[in-house]
């Protein structure tokens, strides 16, 4: 089998190593970087457990080869997380919402709703349904991990309101300017 020289940035760390071309992007951030957050469930793309952020889109990591994200950035579920190690308003919403019982899933719909919301700031209750209906939990039921998407989603849109000041038409009116 052929090793490939790879380099890309995993969870903001430049990354550069020697991998074998077959070796799958899944085992890649588990195996050579020790990032397990990055779980194996079908190994099909079917499950969602292993979604990661490949330059900034939700990508199934075990239908990835190692080589095919060399110069890319990927974003694990360890590297949802701020710097200092706080939660993101994703996975503080997981928490709070009870959206996780066993977990094994939790790190792949989070890194799914962290793309959504991107992309969907204010989304419906369907629209979350079908944002993540591409990854399966079994022991949830679902409720727990729609709240928390749709918590998220208020918490984002809250923080960014407070960062605006509240009326972004105040803002944007000459009077509010001067």
């Amino acid at each position: 089998m052929t090793d490939v020289d790879i380099r890309l940035r995993v969870n903001g760390f430049r990354r550069n190593d020697t991998v074998p071309a077959r070796l799958t992007l899944a085992d890649y951030l588990r195996e050579h970087c020790g990032l397990t957050g990055t779980h194996l469930g079908c190994e099909h793309g079917v499950c969602g457990a292993c979604t990661v952020l490949l330059d900034g889109e939700a990508v199934r990591a075990c239908l990835m080869f190692a080589v095919q994200a060399d110069g890319a950035e990927v974003t694990t579920v360890e590297g949802i997380a701020g710097a200092d190690g706080q939660l993101s308003v994703v996975q503080e919403a997981f928490r709070a919402e009870h959206g996780l019982q066993c977990g094994f899933c939790t790190p792949g719909f989070i890194v799914s709703a962290t793309a959504f919301l991107r992309d969907n700031p204010d989304p419906s209750d369907t629209e979350i349904r079908d944002a993540i209906s591409g990854n399966l939990c079994r022991c949830t039921g679902y409720q727990g991990i729609v709240r928390a998407v749709r918590a998220a989603a208020d918490g984002r849109r809250s923080d960014a309101e407070a960062s605006t000041g509240g009326d972004e038409a105040q803002t944007s009116s000459p009077a509010a300017r001067a």
